[in-house]
């Protein structure tokens, strides 16, 4: 059986391609805080890893993965939850990512280009500055191409009963 480990495998291998091949086009980097910020969804499967590299956390370093709780519990609090509102997981002291090896999937795609539902081509807006379409193109590379991600997410959703989307914060409050 596939398993989620094996997915964030394929995936950062993607990732990797991707950075191989857009060279000094991707601007992304440690520290760099821009896909960070404002609500976005992320599927159970997500939640479910979130919620474990929260829980190793606690084990190694409970200081840090109290002041994540703590970011997840006031941004579940927010009734208007907007775009200059950071992710919990984002430490606002050092602009990394506490949960950094347990981030979604979307947050792992973010920066090189992907191809959107729509069959258009995004791409961070930091990236690819001067780039032509085709150069941007040249560097697209398939994230998951067996769906490999759909499949775990259904079958997370028939075990847990779990369905649909939820944000950072609601999953590390949960």
């Amino acid at each position: 059986m596939s398993s989620d480990f094996e997915l964030v495998q394929i995936v950062d291998r993607a990732l990797a391609e991707a950075a191989r091949k857009s060279g000094s086009w991707l601007v992304c980097r440690q520290g760099c805080t821009q896909c960070c910020y404002g609500p976005f969804e992320i599927s159970q499967l997500d939640a479910e890893r979130l919620r474990k590299g929260l829980a190793e956390l606690a084990r190694h370093d409970p200081q840090r993965a109290g002041a994540v709780r703590d970011r997840a519990r006031q941004a579940a609090q927010l009734t208007n939850f907007g775009d200059d509102d950071p992710c919990p997981a984002l430490d606002p002291k050092t602009g990394n990512c506490d949960l950094y090896a347990s981030r979604p999937i979307t947050c792992r795609c973010f920066g090189p280009p992907v191809r959107c539902e729509s069959g258009a081509i995004g791409v961070c807006e930091l990236c690819f500055h001067g780039a032509s379409d085709e150069e941007i193109a040249a560097c697209l590379v398939e994230f998951d191409p067996q769906g490999l991600e759909s499949v775990l997410i259904d079958a997370l959703e028939r075990t847990t009963g779990l369905r649909g989307t939820t944000t950072v914060a609601l999953s590390l409050v949960s």
